[in-house]
């Protein structure tokens, strides 16, 4: 079974269901939703083909017990909860404290009049940095799955009809790319995710929990091809209503042959994943086999 197969990267539930949390979530704690989500909705989870993987991530790239390996998969699973929960409490107008780490790293880039790229990843609540990792006279361009669900993009339309955020859909005659290079030639910024590949099946292999992974080649390859700067943005959950952002530069040989930046970019970003998911391993949400077979 593929990967797209296995987990199609939109958001569970249709949009009546949708516009009936939204409306929960303005007049209850969103920790009751949690609890529900935990004991009604977590536990059906566990018997998705995507379990697998995550108990297998555990197990292996941790080296866990069964048993423990098991309750981490459960944790993880109510970690995501967690995650579409808050998305949907900020479109019901919550808000969440967010400390950021290295946001010096993100404003001397923001400054500057040429564009660059912000790596991310499937950790954590990412679409909470879109709320706060904003520069003032820059756009900010987020490449986003196409096929999610039309109350989710609307509602996140909402969120940013005010603010200089456009998405970005990733499309299947790959237009996508012609618009991320518009952005980036207009001195914008530009969100790429770098843990899943998309588009073109070109890759790149990367030493990741002490094991060979396989990362989309594109986001590098525009980064270097272009002689970018570019950050990794994580976003962490650690606290009920509080988020940590982690803002990390990255460095490579801009002299270097092409092949080798890539290479030199590729290591760096699959360490940062590497050193955030050891400290929020129940935060990485990769519902397909990752590491192969």
């Amino acid at each position: 079974m593929s990967a797209e197969k296995q987990w199609d990267g939109t958001t569970y539930g249709n949009g009546l269901m949708h516009r009936w949390l939204i409306g929960l979530l303005r007049r209850i704690d969103v920790r009751f939703i949690y609890v529900f989500a935990y004991v009604f909705v977590v536990p059906p989870c566990l018997l998705r083909p995507g379990y697998k993987f995550i108990y297998r991530y555990f197990r292996e790239r941790f080296g866990l017990s069964p048993l423990v390996a098991f309750w981490k998969t459960y944790l993880q699973h109510g970690m995501f909860a967690q995650a579409i929960i808050d998305k949907f409490a900020m479109y019901a107008g919550k808000t969440f404290d967010i400390d950021i780490e290295g946001y010096e790293h993100f404003q001397t880039l923001a400054t500057k009049p040429e564009g660059f790229v912000q790596l991310s990843s499937h950790v954590g609540n990412y679409e909470i940095a879109g709320y706060s990792l904003v520069a003032k006279d820059k756009k900010f361009n987020a490449l986003v799955f196409f096929g999610e669900k039309a109350s989710v993009m609307e509602n996140r339309m909402k969120m940013f009809e005010h603010t200089n955020i456009r998405m970005i859909p990733i499309r299947e005659d790959m237009s996508h790319l012609f618009e991320l290079d518009s952005a980036l030639s207009n001195g914008q910024i530009v969100s790429i995710p770098g843990d899943r590949i998309w588009g073109s099946s070109k890759a790149v292999t990367v030493k990741l929990l002490g094991h060979e992974a396989r990362l989309p080649m594109g986001p590098f390859k525009v980064i270097a091809t272009r002689g970018l700067e570019a950050i990794v943005v994580h976003v962490v959950k650690v606290a009920t209503r509080r988020y940590k952002i982690f803002v990390t530069p990255l460095s490579y040989d801009k002299d270097a042959p092409r092949n080798t930046q890539v290479e030199q970019l590729s290591t760096q970003y699959a360490a940062e994943v590497e050193r955030i998911v050891r400290y929020y391993p129940t935060q990485w949400y990769n519902y397909f086999p990752f590491w192969g077979k």
